[in-house]
């Protein structure tokens, strides 16, 4: 296993992460009943496993699981706590009279006993609210830095623009600054590159990708013949039935092949040869797809491969870049 530092903190993460969204799986209305993992057990044996195969970074939500991921890690961290960098995320949104700092202290106080921790390794805010001033977010945010509770804050689903700003306020009052940006990116959605990306680079921003196999497309698992059901992800259901990412996808199959690679090392060796990427969030639901997943980075890829990719997998550039989790969205348009 590889590690990189991430950003500009003194993090050094695996460069394959855990992303544990799957665990302990809500019994919700319209849950897919097949995505999840709903026993402890098991939510255990997977990161066990990523310590056996070398990866340190796990990822997480206040949301997760209806509030279980962190409940199922918190069992796991009490004997592994040194040797987990731990990553979580809170919400601002339906403050409903609650003001930003209490929403900020009750949020990171409920992680906090569900991971059975004193601290949080790197503090995510889940997504940005464009009617509240970031003044008023970031001030709470660095107050839990000061109070030890975080080691270092980040952000998910922000634009380039957004996260800028944000650094521009922390850096005015002396506040701590955003280390990292979370969002989706994977060969088929790069709406990242027009700007965020490129900022993440020139600012020493550490870049985490999530949906890294849109939802598991990416790993050719599933055929030309298969029909998405209702429990198949919206991303899967969008490409499945484009003829276009199709023919894209046979051909990315086809030139990892050529190299002696899989499909599932192309999607992930290609993320991480962005000079941004610090690490790779992918979910597992057994040891074997954590170990799959591990050495799947493995392919050091020169410029020329990934121009190779990028010609293959070609975009006109034009997306705009998308300040939400929409999974569901169609997927970019393709020359």
């Amino acid at each position: 296993m590889q590690y990189r530092k991430l950003g500009s903190s003194d993090l050094e993460v695996s460069v394959i992460g855990l992303g544990t969204n799957n665990f302990g799986n809500p019994d919700r209305p319209g849950a897919p009943r097949r995505f999840g993992i709903r026993d402890k057990a098991q939510s255990v044996a997977v990161l066990n496993k990523c310590l056996d195969v070398g990866i340190n970074f796990i990822d997480t939500a206040d949301v997760y699981g209806g509030g279980r991921s962190e409940v199922h890690i918190g069992d796991f961290l009490k004997s592994h706590r040194k040797e987990i960098i731990l990553a979580t995320k809170f919400n601002i949104a339906n403050l409903e009279g609650e003001s930003i700092k209490d929403r900020v202290n009750r949020s990171i106080d409920s992680s906090l006993a569900a991971l059975q921790t004193d601290y949080i390794d790197l503090y995510q805010l889940h997504f940005p609210n464009a009617d509240l001033l970031q003044e008023e977010i970031l001030g709470p945010m660095n107050d839990l830095v000061t109070a030890g509770k975080v080691r270092y804050l980040g952000e998910c689903n922000y634009s380039g623009w957004r996260h800028a700003h944000a650094d521009a306020i922390s850096e005015r009052n002396g506040w701590a600054r955003m280390v990292s940006s979370q969002n989706y990116y994977n060969v088929f959605r790069r709406q990242v590159e027009l700007e965020l990306l490129p900022f993440c680079t020139a600012q020493n921003v550490g870049f985490l990708p999530y949906f890294p196999l849109a939802g598991g497309w990416l790993t050719g698992k599933y055929k030309p013949t298969d029909v998405p059901n209702a429990d198949s992800r919206r991303m899967v259901t969008s490409l499945q039935t484009d003829a276009a990412a199709r023919e894209t996808l046979n051909k990315l199959e086809a030139y990892a092949a050529e190299g002696g690679h899989s499909l599932l090392e192309l999607a992930f060796s290609w993320l991480l040869a962005h000079p941004a990427v610090s690490s790779v969030i992918a979910g597992a639901m057994t040891p074997d797809q954590v170990a799959a997943n591990a050495v799947s980075g493995d392919w050091v890829m020169t410029d020329e491969e990934r121009d190779a990719i990028d010609a293959i997998a070609s975009w006109d550039g034009t997306s705009e870049e998308i300040e939400t989790y929409s999974p569901g969205s169609p997927p970019i348009r393709r020359r």
